[in-house]
């Protein structure tokens, strides 16, 4: 037991990717990332429309109440269901943000503020480009600090430092944090991947105002040096390169599409796609946003564990979505053990009808081999129409009508379902 729990330690090994022309294809910047989180940990995918909200307002996070803003924008989430926040998301204006926990020289605070899970979901709801979303999180951060369990677990206090990508269909910042400092770097080209361990070096394009006099403080940096983010913060032997997956999107060679992206989403020979004893990729996100404002961003949600045999569905923005309660877990309320203290003394069951409906399609895999190989053939056969269907949309000339997509997501959902059935 004990190893295992050393092991959850360590930082989950998630991977967030984007990439821009020239590395990716007919003007789309492509983001994706698997999550990976405890194995019987459940994602739902869900959606909160636009809002106006009154002054003075409060919105309550995972584990604190902060103050609410006047109008928050819609956003899509894939998120472990016992929390307010989200592992990644995108909102309405075609930003797109994912968290990865990060382990510092400094200890997270043990203490409950807001999770970096939580940040990518104000993020969205209040950031209408990249950089606004970014400035929204460090100011949050500086107000209310980061820090509480990662985890649905009343054995032990797991906590991270938080590491985002944040993305628009101009541009993407790398924001890397440690309590309440932060540096970030400004990407318009190229690939770049994020994955559980710091990665910013010498070039930083924005930071706290007080980094340098902080490290300066406590040791960390003597000031004759260049500044080196990574060096500065990581543990002594923690700093290793990471991304075995930028590789193989660079090897794309100007072509990284969405099925690129899924296809290094799904590689476990890499290390990408995460199935270990203590974690699992437990959900998936792929956005395709073009740099022509005049398309729509597609956003893909697997809403179940493993790419590998999990399948991107389409969600594109629009009023009047339909809601897909199918990929959204049951809700609690005040009972909910997340939400009483002490917290997490029980787990209840959090699984959605997708989530076990995958549940026995995994075994199928498992059991019956020639069966499952059929089923998997099926399900990526329906993917691959989503995605051509999509491809379609982004090469038209006339504009897509809302109507024509306003079921789109319920309806891969449902679709996946009736196959599972």
């Amino acid at each position: 037991m004990l190893s295992s729990l050393s092991r959850m330690a360590a930082a989950p090994p998630s991977y967030c990717f984007v990439a821009f022309p020239p590395c990716s294809k007919d003007g789309l910047v492509v983001f994706g990332k698997n999550s990976a989180r405890p194995r019987d940990e459940v994602q739902e995918v869900v959606y909160f429309a636009a809002a106006e909200h009154d002054p003075g307002s409060k919105v309550e996070c995972t584990y604190i109440e902060i103050e609410q803003v006047p109008k928050t924008h819609a956003v899509v989430l894939s998120r472990p269901s016992w929390l307010w926040g989200a592992e990644m998301g995108a909102n309405e204006h075609g930003v797109c943000v994912a968290n990865e926990a990060v382990v510092t020289r400094e200890p997270a605070s043990e203490s409950e503020a807001l999770l970096g899970m939580d940040l990518v979901r104000l993020g969205l709801e209040r950031g209408a480009t990249a950089k606004e979303a970014l400035d929204v999180i460090v100011a949050l951060l500086e107000e209310h600090g980061q820090g509480g369990n990662y985890y649905e677990d009343g054995s032990s206090c797991h906590t991270f430092q938080s590491a985002f990508l944040i993305v628009d269909r101009n541009e993407a910042w790398i924001l890397e944090t440690s309590g309440k400092y932060w540096a970030a770097e400004k990407i318009t080209e190229g690939v770049k991947c994020i994955c559980n361990q710091l990665s910013l070096t010498t070039k930083i394009d924005a930071e706290h105002p007080e980094l340098r006099n902080y490290v300066k403080s406590q040791g960390w940096w003597n000031g004759d040096s260049d500044f080196n983010f990574s060096e500065v913060f990581s543990l002594a032997d923690g700093h290793l390169a990471c991304c075995s997956g930028r590789e193989s999107l660079e090897k794309q060679g100007g072509d990284v599409s969405a099925q690129a992206m899924i296809d290094v989403l799904r590689d476990k020979d890499s290390g990408v796609c995460v199935d270990s004893e203590s974690f699992l990729t437990t959900a998936s996100i792929v956005s395709v946003l073009p740099q022509d404002p005049s398309f729509p961003c597609i956003h893909y949600f697997t809403g179940t564990p493993d790419p590998s045999r999990s399948i991107f569905k389409p969600f594109i923005f629009v009023d009047d979505v339909k809601l897909v309660p199918k990929v959204q877990s049951p809700s609690f309320g005040n009972d909910d053990p997340a939400k009483k203290i002490p917290r997490f003394q029980e787990k209840p069951d959090r699984r959605h009808e997708l989530y076990k409906a995958h549940e026995w399609a995994r075994s199928l895999l498992e059991n019956d081999q020639d069966k499952g190989q059929k089923l998997m053939r099926i399900m990526l056969d329906l993917e691959k129409q989503g995605l051509e269907a999509m491809e379609d949309i982004l090469s038209r000339t006339e504009i897509l009508d809302p109507a024509e997509v306003v079921d789109l997501f319920y309806d891969c959902v449902d679709t996946e379902l009736k196959f599972f059935k």
